[in-house]
């Protein structure tokens, strides 16, 4: 099986990282119940300058590994398009690595 790599880079009090981790929360869940595995990393911009002074008025912004899926708002529909197009190997599927059977 294939996990897929999200990663979310915000801020802590930030309310659109918080809706952004509640819609990527939703829809992990669903991936999961559909036998798609997803890896979640949250990286702080508080804590890393370099994120800081790249992402400082964009955050949220949501990764597929590494490549930018979405700034500012989350849409659940299309981050669930976007997660089963890189499990099947569609056009994030470099970012996806194959999972321990």
């Amino acid at each position: 099986m294939r996990t897929v790599k999200l990663t979310l880079i915000g801020k802590p009090g930030c309310h659109l990282c918080d809706d952004a981790r509640e819609v990527i929360a939703g829809v992990r869940a669903d991936a999961a119940s559909r036998g798609v595995n997803t890896e979640l990393e949250e990286l702080d911009i508080l804590q890393d300058p370099a994120l800081a002074r790249k992402y400082a008025e964009h955050i949220p912004v949501v990764q597929i590994g590494g490549k930018q899926h979405a700034i500012w708002r989350v849409d659940a529909v299309r981050l669930t398009a976007a997660i089963d197009k890189a499990a099947r190997g569609g056009i994030f599927s470099q970012f996806v690595k194959d999972s321990p059977s």
